[in-house]
């Protein structure tokens, strides 16, 4: 017979293994459990993870723009990155559910306190295996 811990000792006796009380066993849902919030937690996750690109128009260069996007796919815990283009449009590159599209969507059109956005412009797109994890600000301009 196997060795049982001490502490796990106490809830068998002797002549009954752990192996022939697992045997068999049903698990069973607690009784009280919200089934409705189990489906939409299964629905959450088995949605797909959409790659999206964002063009922003408008006064959204040295407004703090990109820092606002930054917090904003933070809070939704949406990867990917911002930046500022030369024609004084912001690009966003993002990862993440529709559902979760929608809302940054939403903050985007909205903007930092001192932007004007005229114009959020949206389209489809790639994403690599290698994206990073995460939000990020990218300087590359």
């Amino acid at each position: 017979m196997r060795q049982i811990p001490r502490r796990a000792a106490s809830l068998f006796s002797r002549n009954e293994s752990l192996s022939h009380l697992c045997r068999g066993a049903k698990v069973r849902p607690r009784p009280g459990r919200n089934k409705k919030s189990l489906l939409q937690f299964r629905s959450s996750v088995s949605e797909t993870k959409q790659a999206r690109r964002y063009f922003i128009s408008g006064m959204v260069q040295g407004v703090g723009y990109r820092y606002y996007t930054l917090v904003a796919a933070e809070k939704l815990r949406v990867s990917g990155f911002v930046k500022n283009l030369s024609d004084g449009r912001v690009e966003v590159f993002a990862v993440g559910t529709p559902q979760q599209h929608r809302e940054l969507r939403t903050m985007l059109e909205r903007g930092p306190r001192f932007s004007s956005v005229s114009e959020v412009r949206e389209e489809p797109a790639i994403s690599d295996a290698q994206d990073r994890a995460g939000f990020f600000i990218d300087h590359s301009d």
